[in-house]
């Protein structure tokens, strides 16, 4: 992928390893655009990175992501790269979850991880195809491959785009759209709540590894222990997902 001179997107680019990539990109020599729910969390970013473009978009809604596609596109009509990044994760006992009253808790999951990128993503796929070069990078994770049994709804919708992103890539194959999936591991973000992934790969160590894969061209990424789950055969996938479970379901019981 082409590191200069891009006008990028990155949805949930307020803080983690969205944010990162929006510095590293900007470091680069491109524009971004990033976009997130919180007024607050984006002011605080861009306070970090002065150069950030910044769009409160709750992705939730349909029309909101009309909206964001509308704006972009008539304002940068340049952009040429949409990251996927936006994403949550709920951890919980299925057994001792609310799913009858409180299941629009549970489904923002599928929204946000799910239906929220590819909807961006088929939106994006007819103007990018217009331009001479252009990319969609969807960040999955380690979880598609080896699920978090603890995590459910989590693992199944990056299991999904990750399947998504296969299709994107073919389809596309003929226009000048490089479809990327970035697959991290654990990594020291807020994802799922503070302190929760503070075991996982330093933010700024992985962040440089996936841009370096970047540069190499590289379609499918995965840094530290997801490199070797994205080759997993179906037994080593159920071997550790059966061993994640047991060394995690403490904290959902």
């Amino acid at each position: 992928m082409k590191l200069i001179g891009n006008t990028i997107l990155i949805t949930g680019g307020g803080s983690g390893i969205g944010l990162a990539f929006a510095e590293r990109f900007i470091k680069t020599g491109n524009k971004v655009i990033v976009c997130g729910r919180r007024e607050n969390v984006l002011q605080q970013a861009k306070e970090k990175v002065p150069n950030l473009i910044t769009r409160v978009c709750d992705l939730e809604m349909e029309s909101e992501r009309v909206a964001l596609f509308d704006w972009v596109t008539a304002n940068f009509p340049d952009v040429n790269v949409l990251v996927n990044n936006a994403g949550i994760q709920l951890r919980y006992n299925v057994l001792k979850a609310d799913a009858r009253d409180n299941w629009s808790y549970f489904s923002k999951e599928i929204t946000t991880n799910l239906e929220a990128p590819c909807h961006l993503s088929m939106l994006f796929a007819i103007y990018f195809a217009a331009k001479e070069t252009a990319a969609i990078i969807n960040v999955t994770s380690g979880l598609a491959f080896t699920p978090f049994a603890i995590a459910p709804i989590y693992s199944a919708t990056k299991a999904a785009l990750h399947s998504f992103t296969i299709s994107l890539r073919h389809q596309l194959s003929e226009t000048s759209v490089k479809v990327i999936e970035v697959a991290p591991p654990a990594v020291n973000t807020s994802l799922g709540g503070a302190g929760l992934h503070t075991q996982g790969e330093p933010l700024d160590a992985f962040s440089d590894g996936i841009f370096n894969d970047l540069a190499e061209g590289k379609m499918e990424i995965g840094y530290g222990t997801s490199v070797a789950r994205l080759r997993m055969s179906r037994d080593e996938i159920d071997v550790y997902a059966e061993k994640l479970y047991q060394a995690t379901k403490n904290l959902i019981e």
